[in-house]
């Protein structure tokens, strides 16, 4: 059939994650080296979200993906990609670039969690 699948994605449209905080300091390079900006890695808001609350909260991937609004499935993912990405820029000496992605900030507001700014 012409023109069939131009313009579509497989599968289901990827999930806004919900996320507790912005990074401060979103570009990291390895120290004395002028980087090229080929040599850089991108790490997405979700991608840092998994790695900051499984690798550093310690919460269990069940945990984390309740906080996140996923599956511990797509949870998984999102954490497999952010750790390949993370080793491959420490191992081949790249920088790392935090930005992007599709999510929701989760605000604190008196207490209360307050959920905002669409991306």
């Amino acid at each position: 059939m012409p023109g069939y699948g131009h313009g579509r994605q497989r599968g289901r449209c990827r999930g806004r994650r919900w996320i507790e905080r912005l990074p401060e300091t979103t570009y990291f390079r390895p120290y004395g080296q002028s980087q090229d900006i080929a040599d850089t890695v991108v790490i997405t808001v979700e991608e840092l979200e998994a790695l900051r609350l499984v690798d550093l909260e310690d919460l269990t991937q069940e945990e984390a993906a309740a906080m996140m609004g996923v599956s511990r499935k797509t949870l998984w993912n999102d954490l497999q990609r952010a750790r390949k990405k993370a080793v491959n820029a420490l191992v081949n000496g790249c920088a790392i670039r935090i930005e992007g992605g599709d999510y929701v900030q989760r605000e604190k507001k008196g207490g209360e969690m307050k959920y905002a700014k669409w991306r």
